[in-house]
């Protein structure tokens, strides 16, 4: 299995419309979690971010939405930014544009959110365009940091170190709050979260004003 823990600069040039990480001047890192909810894993993780007072933005799955609809009530009582996944994990590289469009409206119906994450990172440039517009409006979240948890062939330790040796200040970090990755993520979730909290970090989510902001230092 092969893929990028830190994302490459070509990569974020070659997409540059997609935000692969946040401009910022303090000590800010945001965790994202896709693929949810999940009964088990998605609890675990709002349960490590509230002993943190962490926020992080949850990138959900339309048809795991409509099966766990308390379990993503409760991420956004409890403060956290969510967004849309597609409704059945679509890989924009395999799927018709249009299907793969329907399907992400077809998961608004869910997620009411402005915010689009492709799985797994892939989506063709004529996509990226047409959600860019009316009637979707969306900015599309990509990451800077890949903590790697859904890969079965490293150790829960790996996964750790793949985020702590490789996010910043500003970096968009991916864990996912799924069946597969729960070992992995169990393990380094709380580890990360201690290890960036001790060294002077905050938790934030990616909304609308972290966007307005992020934009506007860009402009200047």
């Amino acid at each position: 299995m092969f893929y990028f823990v830190k994302t490459p600069s070509w990569l974020k040039w070659y997409y540059a419309s997609c935000i692969w990480q946040i401009d910022t001047s303090e000590k800010i890192l945001y965790l994202t979690f896709d693929d949810g909810p999940h009964p088990s894993a998605t609890p675990f993780v709002l349960e490590q971010l509230k002993q943190f007072d962490a926020k992080a933005t949850f990138f959900c799955i339309g048809k795991n939405v409509a099966q766990h609809t308390a379990i993503f009530d409760r991420i956004l009582s409890e403060g956290h930014a969510v967004g849309n996944h597609t409704q059945n994990h679509l890989n924009g590289w395999k799927v018709k544009d249009q299907d793969y469009l329907n399907n992400i409206r077809e998961a608004s119906g869910w997620i009411e959110s402005s915010l689009f994450r492709p799985p797994y990172g892939r989506i063709t440039k004529f996509q990226l365009q047409q959600l860019s517009k009316a009637p979707f409006l969306m900015d599309t979240i990509m990451w800077s940091v890949l903590s790697a948890d859904f890969d079965t062939s490293i150790s829960p330790k790996k996964c750790l170190s793949n985020v702590t040796l490789h996010a910043k200040q500003g970096s968009i970090i991916v864990f996912h709050d799924s069946e597969k990755a729960f070992d992995r993520m169990s393990y380094a979730l709380p580890k990360v979260l201690e290890f960036f909290s001790q060294r002077g970090y905050r938790f934030d989510k990616i909304d609308e004003e972290t966007l307005i902001r992020h934009k506007r230092k860009l402009s200047n």
